[in-house]
Order: structure tokens, then C-alpha cells, then sequence
């Protein structure tokens, strides 16, 4: 079980590395596709430095998870994934009360959930 719960903590930095590609260096073309419905098309152009301040943020979340990896004490590496994934939790939560857009629960929060937990499944 604890296996799983890496590679679950796995997936949730990964695709928050995504994310921050997204809207760090792709926020005009792919992130435009991925974003569609959340912003106007005209507005993609003029929100691109915010777009990249939020993919910077998602950078350090990824990275909180990442570090996990290299944490040779399990209950220190334990805590420090907890904390990240519900950072990630109440992101994801609060982007989807508060945004047109529900589907951010699914995308962000419901895998942090599901990763937080298998690793208390131990």
C-alpha cells in the first residue's frame, strides 16, 4: 500500500509540474485549449503574468511533493506530503466554489484527496 501511495503522491506533482507549464510557458496555446470556458479568449493575452505567478506556485506545491522522495525518515517524509496535498486540497476546493469552472475539484483537489488517502493506508 505504501508503494501506491508514492506513486499516487507521484502523479499529484506531476501534474501540478503540468500545470505550471501550462501557465508558466504555455498559457496562450495549450493553456487556452486546457482553460477554455474558465476565460474569454481575448483575456488569455493581458492575464499572462498572473497565469505565470499561479504556475509558479503550483511549481512549489509539486515541488513540497517531490521532496517527499528524498526525506529518508518516513514520518518526516509522512508529514510533509500531508501538508502539500492539502495545500493542494483547499486550492483545489476553493477554485471550484469559487470559479465557473466546477470541474477544478476533479482535476486538482480529487486526486490530492485519493493520494492523502492511501498514505494514511499504510
Amino acid at each position: 500500500m505504501e508503494i501506491l501511495a508514492k506513486i499516487l503522491v507521484g502523479f499529484v506533482a506531476l501534474e501540478h509540474l503540468y500545470i505550471l507549464y501550462l501557465e508558466m510557458f504555455a498559457w496562450e496555446t495549450k493553456g487556452k485549449e486546457a482553460f477554455k470556458g474558465s476565460l474569454a479568449p481575448e483575456l488569455f493575452k493581458p492575464t499572462k503574468t498572473l497565469a505565470a505567478n499561479q504556475g509558479l506556485y503550483n511549481g512549489f506545491l509539486a515541488a513540497g511533493l517531490i521532496w517527499t522522495f528524498f526525506i529518508d525518515d518516513y514520518h518526516w517524509a509522512f508529514h510533509i506530503a500531508i501538508f502539500f496535498l492539502t495545500c493542494i486540497i483547499v486550492a483545489g476546493v476553493y477554485g471550484a466554489v469559487t470559479t465557473a469552472n466546477r470541474k477544478i475539484f476533479f482535476i486538482q483537489a480529487l486526486p490530492a484527496i485519493i493520494a492523502l488517502v492511501f498514505l494514511h493506508i499504510r
